[in-house]
């Protein structure tokens, strides 16, 4: 059994060509299309202009979708191009988002900041998931949720080819997607580990749903 702590290894960064082509196969319309859903169901019932923060936001896109429907999105992220392609797309979609450099475990924010707080495809590489979820605490106004969503460790192969069919990608880069992602479930966590996690940080409580390939854990500040 794997043991949940701060020591957890991280994985290498993104950065230069390997993220610009993580970029472009995450940017295909069936994606994009999943992003803007996904971007109204994070934010359904936060009062427009609510703050919002999403911890490593890769290219970007799920921040922009969120600041195109009213809201005051911030992202961070550990990976300098990640940033640059962030701030990108941001411009060319006409929408302000502020994209920092920084690490999840050291968020460079006051305290009570944000309502909301996402994190999305990232969580299992994080170095030090405690910290990074005690630093999500801190930063959330009372009433606010952390959401992550990332690879379920129960996932079967046939889960993984089906989110693969989805993304609508040529046949080489389904393959190319479909072996790190393979690889990537052994970092992720399963149902269990994540609430072993949870309980010990300042959120002590989550709750966690799989959907096949992936994982939603929600962890609420008390008002």
């Amino acid at each position: 059994m794997e043991k949940t702590s701060t020591t957890r290894s991280q994985a290498p960064m993104m950065e230069g060509a390997t993220a610009r082509w993580y970029s472009r196969q995450r940017g295909s319309a069936p994606q994009l299309a999943i992003v803007q859903h996904h971007a109204a169901l994070l934010t359904a019932g936060l009062p427009r202009g609510a703050a919002v923060l999403e911890v490593a936001p890769g290219p970007g896109y799920l921040a922009v979708e969120m600041a195109r429907l009213g809201f005051a999105v911030t992202g961070l992220d550990i990976s300098h191009t990640f940033v640059e392609i962030a701030t990108e797309h941001a411009c060319r979609a006409g929408v302000h988002v502020q994209i920092e450099l920084g690490d999840a475990a050291d968020l460079p924010f006051d305290a009570d900041s944000f309502d909301l707080v996402v994190c999305q495809a990232a969580f299992k590489n994080f170095g030090r998931p405690v910290r990074a979820l005690d630093e999500m605490h801190r930063v959330l106004r009372g009433g606010g949720t952390a959401v992550i969503h990332d690879m379920n460790r129960g996932a079967s192969r046939a889960d993984i080819g089906q989110e693969v069919e989805r993304m609508g990608l040529s046949p080489l880069n389904s393959i190319l997607t479909r072996v790190p992602l393979t690889m990537l479930k052994r970092r992720a966590y399963s149902r269990a580990q994540f609430e072993r996690l949870a309980a010990e940080t300042a959120f002590r409580t989550c709750a966690v749903r799989a959907d096949g390939i992936t994982l939603e854990v929600r962890l609420t500040k008390p008002a």
